[in-house]
Formats: structure tokens, sequence, C-alpha cells
């Protein structure tokens, strides 16, 4: 009984992060009620799987630590674009191409992790954050093209959420403060019925039961441009799930080997892979679970064990997943500003370490951002160009990601001079 409540507890840390991203991603699309009450009940199914495929770890795949998977917040605003030029059918066919693409980089990605520094990371989930705050907003004032868009209701309702969220943040403490959010969800939620605003037609309409069903949506389409985009999503997701492993391998004490991580990259690749076929997403380690290992001390497996089986079960009940769509726009909103400024300042964090670092850190970060943000808010900037070229300038987050590696390679991987008959490089040679 202790390691189930232990489980739920895991759960309910990362179910707020869960489910915001089949919402978000299946309002921005403008799914029907029943295909968004698919859409999460198979991501939630589809966090349990990932979170098993890590845990109960063998010679092929699965790390063998406490790590819980569920999709990843890097992933929305790059899946939206998708959607949005090719349709649904290039989401999947992109996620399905980037599964594959970790599972075959799986053993050297320890190599390519040097072309992924904290510089580039840290512009590439900056740029992220910032694209993906128009959509929060929007969704604050009611929903883009919404009748009462900007109404007082709305307002209310949003900034009322955002409020109860920071303030449960600033005076809550612990486990509690950990799932503030999905607090502020349910309390949000709550006050819209009072306001008439919640229709629970959702809730009795979904079916008790259902099983996962492959290609939901239709058979995947591949486009070029939107497999890229989602393999250098997998790759900078692939960076943030290295810095959990070593986290929790810090934590239960447990060293950890290259056979080890690439066993630990080929479970997440075959998770985005499943991920694909069932219409879920890209799956990442949760840094919140972690905080919960540390803030509980109970680093047994097991117990993430039990979390991904309620997962799974969670994710086999419509009904449950129907209850999450009743949630009011202007509600989801509120949550989703307080979601992405913490996917930005995470950004800033990674930033921040290495900025003073040197003044060509800074020049990465200034083009590669302005890049990002520019080809954002004006995707016709490079439309004169060759198509084999708008793959990579017809996104911003492609761009900007782009950007920032190749400026990485030119000002801090390119090959220091030397001085004749003396290995030392020149700079150091100064300083000393």
């Amino acid at each position: 009984m202790k390691t189930t409540a232990l489980g739920l507890q895991h759960v309910l840390a990362m179910y707020a992060g869960a489910i915001l991203v089949p919402l978000i991603i299946g309002g921005a699309l403008g799914l029907t009620t029943e295909q968004l009450t698919y859409l999460v009940a198979i991501d939630i199914f589809m966090c349990g799987v990932a979170t098993l495929l890590q845990v109960v770890s063998n010679r092929f795949f699965g790390i063998g630590l406490p790590v819980v998977l569920g999709c990843t917040f890097t992933a929305v605003g790059p899946i939206i674009a998708i959607g949005g030029e090719f349709g649904i059918s290039a989401i999947y066919g992109a996620i399905i191409c980037s599964g594959l693409f970790i599972i075959l980089i799986s053993t050297v990605f320890g190599k390519l992790v040097r072309f992924f520094p904290p510089v580039v990371t840290g512009s590439v989930v900056t740029i992220i954050g910032l694209t993906l705050i128009p959509v929060a907003i929007n969704n604050l004032a009611g929903g883009q093209g919404a009748s009462d868009f900007g109404s007082s209701i709305n307002l209310l309702l949003g900034f009322g959420t955002l409020a109860f969220i920071i303030l449960m943040y600033r005076f809550a403490k612990g486990f509690i403060r950990s799932i503030s959010i999905l607090i502020g969800l349910v309390i949000g939620t709550i006050v819209a019925g009072f306001m008439g605003k919640v229709d629970f037609s959702a809730v009795a309409d979904a079916s008790y039961l259902h099983m996962p069903h492959p290609f939901y949506f239709g058979m995947p389409t591949f486009e070029v441009s939107a497999i890229i985009t989602m393999c250098l999503v997998a790759m900078v997701s692939l960076v943030e799930s290295t810095g959990v492993y070593f986290a929790l391998s810090d934590i239960t004490d447990k060293k950890l080997t290259e056979k080890d991580l690439a066993k630990g990259y080929r479970a997440e690749g075959l998770a985005v892979f499943l991920g694909g076929v069932f219409n879920g997403f890209q799956y990442t380690a949760f840094s919140q679970n972690v905080g919960l290992v540390q803030l509980t001390g109970v680093k047994k497996r097991k117990v993430i064990l039990v979390a991904g089986i309620i997962l799974i079960v969670l994710g086999l009940v419509p009904k449950i997943a129907a209850l999450t769509t009743i949630v009011p726009t202007s509600v989801l909103g509120g949550a989703m500003l307080a979601m992405f400024g913490m996917v930005i300042s995470q950004g800033i964090k990674m930033l921040g370490k290495v900025m003073g670092d040197s003044s060509e850190n800074s020049m990465i970060i200034a083009c590669s951002v302005g890049m990002g943000l520019g080809v954002t808010v004006v995707p016709e900037l490079f439309s004169v160009l060759p198509a084999s070229l708008q793959i990579l300038t017809s996104n911003g987050i492609v761009a900007g990601s782009v950007t920032a590696i190749v400026l990485n390679i030119i000002f801090n991987m390119k090959p220091e001079k030397k001085v004749e008959n003396n290995p030392v490089p020149i700079l150091q040679e100064k300083e000393a």
C-alpha cells in the first residue's frame, strides 16, 4: 500500500505536464472533443509505457534508474508549427523518424553531446519557450478566434489561475509545491464551473474503457523539414535527459557507464517511436520527479514501476482523460503562462552559467535567439531561397538551433593555433 501511495505521488507530480501538452496541441490543431479525449488518454498511457521501458532494464534498453518519462514541452511549438503547415499526419511521421534516429545514434550520442553544450541547448530551450508565450496569452484571453476573446471573465479566470499558482509556489512547500500547477488547474476549473464556463458533456460521452489504436489519426506522412525539426528537438531532449540520469545516479549512488547511457537513450528512442505509432508525442526524463526522489528519500525502482502501471491504467480509461478536456481555455492559458515561463527560465538558467565565460558565447546566444525569434515573427523572410534550403530556414526553432550549433563550432570548437615546436595553445601562453 505504501509503495502504491509513493507511486501515485510521482504520477501527481508529473500529471499537469503530461496533460497540458496534448491539451495545448489538440486545441491548436482544432481537434474535436472525442479526438482530444483520445489524445490525452493515449499520452498518459504512453507516459506509463515510456517509464517502464526505462525502469525495467535489460541488455538492450532501460537505464535502470528511478526515472519517470513524460512528453517534453520543447516539442510543443515545433509540433504545432508542423501541424499547421503539413497536417497532423506529418507530425507523427516526424515523431516516428525522430524515435528511430535516437535509437540509431544511441551508442554514439555520448560523442555527439559535444555539439550541444549549455550555450546551444540553453539557446534552443529559450527560443522554444519564447515562441510558446503567444500561444499561452491567446488561450488566456479565451482562445484565438473565440467570440468572447479578451472578455473580463476570461481574463479573470486566466490571471486568477496564474495568481493562485504563484501563491501556491510562494507559500507551499515540498510535494504540494511540486503539484501547484495541477492544483491551479483544478481550482480554476471549479471556479469556472460556478460561472457556467464548464461543459461536462465530454465526460458523459466518453467511454469507461478503450484500447490504444495505432495510427488513430491516419497513416503518417513524411516531410523532410518536419523530420529535421523533430530530430533536433530529440537531441536537445537527450541532453536534458542525460542531466537527469547523472542527477539520479548521484542520488542512488549508481555509477553510470557508456553502456548504461546508450540503453537509456535507446529506451527513450523506443518510447518516441511508439509514441508516433500510437499518436502520442516525444518523451523525455522529467526533472520534477528527480526532485521528488530527493525530497522523499525513496530511491527504489519499484515505486517508479508502480507509477508507470498507474499511468497505463489511467490511460485506458477515457472518462478520466475527458475530465481534463473540460478545463476552460482561459484557465489553461493561465497555467500555460506559468509553465512556458518556466521553460524560458530554465533556458536562461542554462545560459547564465556560460554567458560570462566568453564574449563569443554572448554572440552565439544573441544571434541564435535573434534568428529564432526573427523567423518565427517573419516566416516569409527566406521565401526566395530554394526549397532545399528552406528546410532549415522556414521554422524559427530549426533556424535558431542550426545557428547556435554552427556558431558554437566556429567560436568554441575550432582548432587552437599552436606555437611552433610548442604544444601549448597561444591563448594559454599569453595567460601564463
